[in-house]
């Protein structure tokens, strides 16, 4: 999740199309007051909550009912395939909404009760769909609006369903749990580092606020956060727990900073305002996209048949 605050900045727009400016100077002061902001920018209090709770539904789904967590993961993906579609009509980019969704919530399925071969036959058909699609609806941007369906489903429910593949890895629960944990990890270690001593930006174009401080903090939290479970939980050697530690904090930092990149291409700062304290779906599903693939390939390639 990035460290940039979730306020809009003079200039940008929410995904939900709401404008700066729309409260008049006194309703702005006293609403500020009442979000009572961190140094960060942030409604702490209700991105907590959030995340806590958030956290605990997936982890009781993933741990006690499993079709459950499926339906989720299917939930989400379609939640931010809707955000991230809403978001492109700003540079009047219009994908087919029907293929998209009903990809999106497909994918999660065919990765959990197909594996891998159905997930890819399910992203091969939903792309077909799109493309059908836009062939009907009109000519104008056709190619535009196919592309952009396509790398919406790549991005959101192609990447988020390799969660599911790695839950039917051996011990796949607690593998999905350790990854979701080192994505947390990432998060919070990264924000409160950089928040303390973030002095170099890493990408300033891209995320003002996020350090090469906040990133370090990440990764150190990360490591202890990935040894203790490789090693309590999984019962792998210490090493693995390091290798997918440093792994999904770069896959996550990369995750956010390519949403970051899309949102300041369209001149948002949030996919949406759904969740308070975090903006929208995507905004908490940008680090996981990017950490599932690679929490899967090395649980694959590193751990086979470990469990």
């Amino acid at each position: 999740m990035s460290e940039d605050p979730p306020s809009t900045r003079a200039g940008e727009r929410r995904a939900d199309g709401a404008a700066p400016g729309a409260l008049p100077p006194a309703g702005r002061r006293s609403r500020q007051r009442a979000r009572k902001p961190s140094r960060a920018g942030r409604n702490l209090p209700a991105a907590i909550g959030v995340g806590v709770a958030l956290l605990a539904i997936v982890l009781v789904g993933l741990f006690f009912m499993p079709s459950a967590f499926v339906v989720l993961v299917a939930a989400f993906a379609v939640l931010g395939t809707r955000e991230v579609s809403r978001a492109l009509t700003v540079k009047q980019i219009h994908v087919p909404l029907p293929p998209l969704y009903a990809g999106a919530a497909a994918m999660p399925f065919a990765a959990f009760y197909g594996g891998p071969e159905a997930l890819s036959f399910a992203l091969v058909a939903s792309a077909l769909a799109v493309l059908v699609f836009v062939c009907l609806e009109t000519a104008k941007d056709a190619a535009r609006n196919a592309m952009s369906g396509v790398f919406i489903l790549a991005w959101v429910p192609l990447f988020i369903s390799f969660a599911l593949l790695l839950l039917d890895e051996p011990n796949g629960a607690f593998k999905v749990a350790t990854m979701l944990l080192l994505v947390v990890a990432n998060d919070t270690f990264g924000y409160l580092v950089g928040v303390l001593f973030g002095k170099h930006p890493m990408a300033p174009k891209i995320s003002p606020k996020k350090s090469w401080e906040g990133f370090a903090g990440s990764v150190g939290g990360a490591v202890v956060v990935g040894v203790l479970c490789s090693v309590l939980i999984l019962h792998l050697q210490w090493w693995f727990g390091l290798v997918l530690a440093i792994a999904t904090v770069a896959a996550s930092t990369a995750g956010d900073l390519a949403e970051s990149m899309v949102k300041r291409e369209l001149g948002i700062k949030d996919m949406s305002n759904l969740l308070p304290g975090h903006g929208g779906i995507m905004d908490r599903l940008d680090s996981i996209t990017f950490a599932a693939p690679v929490g899967y390939l090395l649980a694959v390639l590193l751990a086979p048949g470990a469990g």
